[in-house]
């Protein structure tokens, strides 16, 4: 094994060694990280660490024939940041060779393309004078505490707003009885982890034909959002969600948005690719590589050319393949 197929494997193995042990085929895959691909690695670390609270894991170079088959970009040369916020995973990744497309300045929250993560806050105005003071972009017009009629999600608050590349991402608040037991368990931190990753999708049904029947993630929620919270906080005039919480064995959830008005997003490029701006990866840890490719959905679309060698590692983790789902959000499905 070439020391650059270590490199790789030690750095991705890495963000999977929370979950510990062999793999249980009869249990959901777990989601190991979130991941995006960013313009300037050094900036990006500074923000996550400096101002959102996150722990620096571990930083590499990675370049070789593995990992350009792995995220389908011939000659890739990238670093690499694992970073860290209770729990969570996530991956940072500039590819300093082929520099990719940035993200379109004109995309909206209902573009199927949307996907960010919801980091949890003990305290939601504090956060947000944090974020101000960075001088980070707003995407919502300020908070927004959803309203109470709605079961589901009344008395949560949220806001959205943007990184220096243009990634969305989401500060939230959970009152008592709303999300994960944990999040009540704030203590003196005032970033306490990641939720979920949200995603836009065109179709709920085919979406969880994807996720829920073909990856084997269960529900874990739903609800329908609208009125004028729900329009502040997404920044779109006249917006209706259908809402869908997925999750795995371990880690952050997958949420479901589908814009029911106005459902007028763009698709995601086509051509989308991992050292593009708008490419995000979600890492689904402990899958049976070669049933997911001989099982792969007509909806999907394989990225890799088949399971990669990614090396070995004591984890147990050395395989993996790039995917995206039926909306063109990126995966990396990984197994012993």
């Amino acid at each position: 094994m070439t020391k650059t197929a270590q490199r790789l494997s030690s750095l991705l193995l890495a963000l999977w060694a929370l979950l510990g042990g062999a793999w249980d085929a009869s249990a959901a895959p777990a989601v190991a990280s979130v991941g995006m691909t960013v313009s300037d690695l050094d900036r990006s670390v500074k923000l996550f660490t400096g101002v959102l609270g996150f722990e620096k894991v571990s930083e590499d170079e990675i370049s070789g024939d593995g990992f350009e088959h792995f995220e389908g970009v011939f000659g890739a040369r990238a670093r690499l940041a694992e970073l860290k916020l209770g729990a969570e995973h996530v991956v940072l990744t500039e590819y300093l060779a082929p520099r990719g497309r940035p993200i379109p300045p004109d995309a909206r929250s209902n573009d199927r393309s949307f996907q960010h993560i919801a980091i949890v806050v003990s305290d939601m105005a504090a956060a947000y004078r944090r974020v101000a003071a960075a001088g980070l972009h707003a995407v919502s017009t300020a908070p927004q505490r959803l309203p109470d009629w709605n079961p589901n999600a009344g008395g949560i608050e949220a806001f959205y707003f943007q990184d220096g590349d243009g990634h969305n991402l989401e500060l939230i608040w959970y009152p008592t009885g709303k999300g994960d037991p944990r999040w009540q368990e704030r203590g003196s931190r005032l970033f306490l982890g990641i939720d979920h990753t949200a995603i836009g999708v065109a179709d709920t049904e085919a979406s969880l034909a994807f996720y829920r029947d073909f990856l084997g993630l269960r529900v874990a929620g739903a609800s329908e959002n609208w009125g004028p919270e729900q329009e502040h906080l997404n920044q779109v005039f006249g917006a209706r969600l259908r809402i869908t919480g997925l999750k795995g064995e371990s880690g952050p959830g997958i949420e479901l948005l589908e814009y029911l008005t106005p459902a007028t997003g763009r698709p995601t490029p086509g051509d989308l690719a991992a050292n593009d701006l708008l490419h995000w990866q979600t890492t689904l840890a402990g899958v049976d590589l070669e049933a997911a490719w001989k099982g792969f959905p007509r909806s999907g679309k394989r990225v890799s050319p088949g399971p990669v060698a990614l090396g070995s590692s004591d984890l147990g983790y050395s395989r993996g393949l790039l995917v995206r789902d039926p909306d063109g959000h990126g995966l990396a499905l990984v197994a012993p």
